[in-house]
C-alpha cells in the first residue's frame, strides 16, 4: 500500500513536470532520493519513463480534434494541413531517433546524477532568461504551423535531442528552440507537446522491451503501481497542459528559468554539505 502511495506522489510530479520547461526526469530523479518504491532496479528505470504514457494520452485527448486528420468536421484544406503537421513532427523526431537511441542506455547508467540534474537545470534556467531577454521586443516569424517549414521542424526536433541529458527538459528545450527559431510563445508550446508523443511513446516501448528482455515479468503488485502512476500523470498533466496555455498567452519564460536556477542551486548546495 505504501509503495501504491509513492507511485501516486511520482505520477504527479511526473504530470506537473512533463510539459513544464523545468525536466520531468530531472525531478524524478531527485523525487526519487527521498520517495524509494520498494521495487527492483530493472522495474524502476522502465517505471519511471513508462508512467509518462499517461501524460501522451492527456495530449491526445486534449489536442484529438486538432490532430485526426480524419475527422469529418473538417475541411480537405484543414485535413491537409492536419497531415502536414504530423509530417513535420515526424520529420522533428528524426534527431532523437538518430541521436537518442544510441545514447540512451550510457546515458541512464552514468549521467542520472544529482549533480548532472543540477547543473542542467541551472543552465538551462539561465538560457531562458537570456533568451526571452533577447527576443523580448522582436516579433514571432511562425504564429501557426502552416508557417513553419520542414526544415525549420527538423532543426526544432535537433533541439529537442538534447534533452537525452538528464535535467535539461524535452519540452524545456524543445521550446526554446523553437523560440530561437522564430515561433511564437504558444506556437512553441504547443509543438512541443505534439512532439511528445511519438517521441515518449516509443521510449515508453523501448523501456518496457528492455525490461522484458532482461528476463523479467510483471508481478501483480507492480503492474498496479506502474498503472496508478501512469493514471496519476494522466490526470495531472491535463490540469497542467490547459493551465500552460492561458499561461504562455500573457506571460514568458522566465519563472520557469528562475525556477530552475533556484532548484539547482538547492541541490549543488545539498550536495557540497553532505560530501
Amino acid at each position: 500500500m505504501l509503495d501504491i502511495l509513492k507511485a501516486i506522489i511520482i505520477g504527479i510530479v511526473e504530470g506537473i513536470t512533463e510539459f513544464l520547461p523545468i525536466s520531468s526526469t530531472g525531478h524524478i530523479d531527485l523525487v526519487s532520493q527521498f520517495v524509494k518504491i520498494n521495487q527492483n532496479a530493472d522495474f524502476m528505470s522502465m517505471f519511471e519513463y513508462v508512467i509518462q504514457f499517461g501524460a501522451i494520452l492527456a495530449v491526445i485527448i486534449l489536442y484529438f480534434n486538432k490532430l485526426n486528420p480524419f475527422s469529418p468536421k473538417k475541411t480537405t484544406t484543414e485535413k491537409s494541413q492536419t497531415w502536414s503537421l504530423w509530417f513535420k513532427v515526424a520529420i522533428a523526431c528524426l534527431p532523437s531517433v538518430i541521436i537518442g537511441l544510441p545514447l540512451n542506455d550510457w546515458m541512464d547508467e552514468h549521467l542520472h546524477t544529482p549533480l548532472v540534474v543540477a547543473s542542467m537545470l541551472i543552465l538551462y534556467g539561465i538560457l531562458f532568461i537570456v533568451i526571452e531577454n533577447l527576443y523580448r521586443n522582436k516579433k514571432p516569424q511562425f504564429i501557426n504551423f502552416s508557417s513553419i517549414g520542414y526544415k525549420t521542424a527538423l532543426f526544432i526536433g535537433a533541439f529537442q535531442a538534447l534533452s537525452i541529458v538528464p535535467g535539461t527538459s524535452r519540452s524545456g528545450a524543445t521550446i526554446l528552440g523553437a523560440i530561437i527559431l522564430g515561433a511564437s510563445r504558444y506556437i512553441a508550446t504547443e509543438f512541443s507537446f505534439f512532439l511528445a508523443i511519438p517521441t515518449m511513446f516509443g521510449v515508453s516501448i523501448l523501456k518496457i522491451g528492455k525490461f522484458l528482455l532482461k528476463g523479467n515479468t510483471f508481478t501483480g503488485e507492480q503492474m498496479l503501481i506502474l498503472a496508478t502512476g501512469t493514471i496519476v500523470s494522466f490526470v495531472v498533466a491535463i490540469i497542467t497542459i490547459k493551465w500552460l496555455m492561458k499561461f504562455v498567452q500573457s506571460h514568458d519564460f522566465k519563472p520557469f528559468g528562475w525556477y530552475r536556477i533556484i532548484l539547482g542551486a538547492i541541490v549543488l548546495i545539498t550536495l557540497f554539505i553532505q560530501h
